[in-house]
């Protein structure tokens, strides 16, 4: 940052303290982060289909087609070098990162993250890597809002709050759908909704979607009209939707976080990247529409166009049979969680919420394939609807985002027509998956290590605190072989503490000695050199461990002890003590500052 450009923020700011008050000027910066993010929406997509549209030209159509697997390798590749030679530093995937910065990092997103995933996700998508580009479009837009935020002075609240106006305005950008754009963003960043937070997330939205219509004009990235309304004697058949979701929800997250982990396990990054390439490229190669996002598959589902779903791949499938035509889509199904945790461990940047479009549509899809096709029921359902509430399904379950899936397609249908079974299905999906699967993929790892911010206000004001902070380490050592002597004079008479913490050479916490312990004795000369601090300490009510204790449980713990003092364990060594009056001061501190 150059000297003439920080004496001119430092003059408007001055400015800004003078003329404008703080909630006007959140919202301003909010209208201001939801263009931003529109913008990186809008590059982000642009540059994918350039991509794509190279690897379609004539020059290379004849290699396209001989050589279809290596592709995606080339883009993970790329994506490779440029993460080690350009970005040198690690790019997160997408919302858990942002997550995780909201969570632990009090909102502060690295600089890199405002352009690096504008590189390396379209790369990834483009060359056929089988993930989504809303993930990284929102890491895009929130960190904007972060940095925005940062560079204006604003607080911690502030700039959690412009992180959520900036995915709002990313997802508003993407579908043209403001509404359920606001709805995610306080369902997955666990925002409070009051109208001190609604204004700005409402501004971002609204600057995004016009900043999508100004470019991209009426297109839309789901094409779809409703030409069967929903009947009343169709209540049961999406029921058996929501609980087929429900199934695929679980599949999809389970099969997910398990090849994640069997990635983590793998050494070194070039493994990763050939052994998950390779595997991806002979997927892709064998079935094409797991190729990239994956929206025109989606988009012919819609359409109710099979035939453009089935007839590109090498295993000639006959349209006019219905088994062979059920079982490849339920293949797609099954094909496309696998496609996308193996473009992720493979070091390729990307999002999960077109692969969960694009599973919940061919699912509500096959499920009214099968209903139409057998002979146990005589009713028949609009595949088309079922597989738009397919999507809901999906997103209610996977994503655990039951309001965004239920607001999203019914602006995307363009009305309410779908409400009800929208209700239904998100609704069924989501508490029975929730019942499997505690959170949705973007928090189970965070979650896991108790880092995941929630709807809970006690909860988030206990993860966004300091430990360090609470941790007094100004006590007197003693050690098991120090006499009575040593303690009074060593100790007691150069502490106002009331309690010491006993350890050995290595300096290993072994126990407590309080000052009650000898009130009785400390007088008694006659006992100096007979009694040692081993026969007179005692046994801690509970040990606190630095490296694995949040501060939920470090609270429990006094809680479950009554405790007042708890000592601290760092690398099975003794560090400190933590009191409650201090813990209960921190924890008033920070509510303050989380409500303010």
């Amino acid at each position: 940052m150059s000297k003439r450009f920080k004496i001119l923020l430092k003059k408007f700011l001055i400015w800004k303290y003078q003329h404008i008050s703080d909630k006007q000027f959140i919202r301003i910066a909010s209208a201001i982060i939801g263009l931003l993010a529109g913008l990186g929406a809008v590059l982000l997509k642009n540059f994918t289909h350039w991509i794509q549209h190279l690897l379609e030209l004539e020059f290379i159509k004849d290699v396209h087609i001989a050589f279809f697997f290596i592709f995606p390798l080339i883009g993970l590749f790329l994506v490779r070098m440029i993460k080690r030679y350009v970005i040198k530093k690690k790019v997160g995937h997408g919302i858990p990162s942002t997550l995780f910065a909201i969570s632990k990092l009090k909102g502060i997103l690295p600089r890199h993250q405002m352009w690096s995933s504008i590189i390396t996700a379209p790369l990834t998508v483009g060359f056929g890597g089988s993930v989504g580009l809303e993930g990284p479009t929102v890491a895009t837009g929130a960190a904007l809002g972060s940095n925005f935020a940062r560079l204006m002075h604003l607080n911690q609240t502030t700039r959690t709050l412009l992180i959520g106006a900036a995915a709002a305005g990313a997802m508003s950008s993407i579908f043209k759908a403001p509404i359920a754009a606001i709805v995610f963003a306080v369902e997955i960043f666990s925002l409070e909704l009051t109208l001190a937070s609604m204004i700005p997330l409402l501004l971002a939205s609204i600057t995004a979607v016009l900043t999508s219509y100004f470019f991209f004009g009426d297109d839309v990235l789901l094409h779809f009209n409703i030409e069967d309304k929903f009947q009343l004697n169709d209540v049961f058949f999406y029921v058996l939707l929501g609980v087929f979701s429900a199934g695929v929800s679980i599949y999809f997250s389970k099969i997910y976080l398990g090849i994640g982990a069997f990635f983590r396990d793998f050494k070194g990054a070039h493994k990763r990247l050939l052994f998950g390439g390779i595997l991806l490229g002979v997927m892709v190669f064998l079935v094409p529409p797991l190729f990239g996002e994956g929206y025109s598959t989606i988009n012919n589902i819609l359409k109710g166009n099979v035939e453009g779903v089935i007839s590109n791949n090498i295993f000639n499938i006959e349209v006019d049979n219905i088994l062979v035509i059920i079982a490849f889509l339920l293949g797609l199904v099954l094909l496309k969680v696998i496609a996308t945790a193996l473009t992720f461990g493979a070091g390729g940047v990307g999002g999960v919420f077109a692969p969960t479009l694009f599973t919940g549509s061919i699912s509500g899809y096959v499920l009214a394939l099968i209903i139409n096709n057998s002979n146990l029921f005589s009713h028949q359902l609009s595949s088309t609807n079922f597989a738009m509430v397919g999507m809901a399904g999906l997103m209610a379950g996977i994503l655990q985002a039951p309001l965004t899936a239920i607001f999203l397609i019914a602006e995307l249908t363009g009305g309410y027509e779908l409400f009800i079974p929208l209700m239904i299905v998100a609704s069924i999906s989501f508490l029975i998956t929730r019942y499997y699967i505690p959170h949705n993929l973007y928090a189970t790892e965070l979650a896991k290590k108790g880092q995941l911010m929630t709807h809970n206000k006690d909860k988030n004001v206990l993860m966004l605190m300091d430990v360090d902070k609470v941790i007094e380490t100004n006590f007197i050592i003693l050690y098991p072989g120090m006499n009575l002597g040593d303690i009074v004079q060593k100790a007691v008479v150069k502490s106002s503490r009331n309690h010491f913490p006993v350890v050995n050479n290595e300096n290993e916490f072994l126990g407590i000695l309080r000052l009650d312990d000898i009130r009785s004795i400390m007088f008694e000369k006659k006992l100096y050199k007979k009694v040692e601090a081993r026969s007179l300490m005692q046994t801690a009510p509970e040990v606190i461990d630095y490296d694995k204790d949040t501060m939920e449980v470090i609270m429990n713990k006094f809680k479950s002890t009554a405790a007042w003092n708890l000592p601290v364990i760092k690398d099975g060594k003794y560090h400190g003590f933590i009191s409650k009056s201090r813990l209960l001061t921190a924890y008033r501190r920070k509510l303050i500052d989380v409500t303010a």
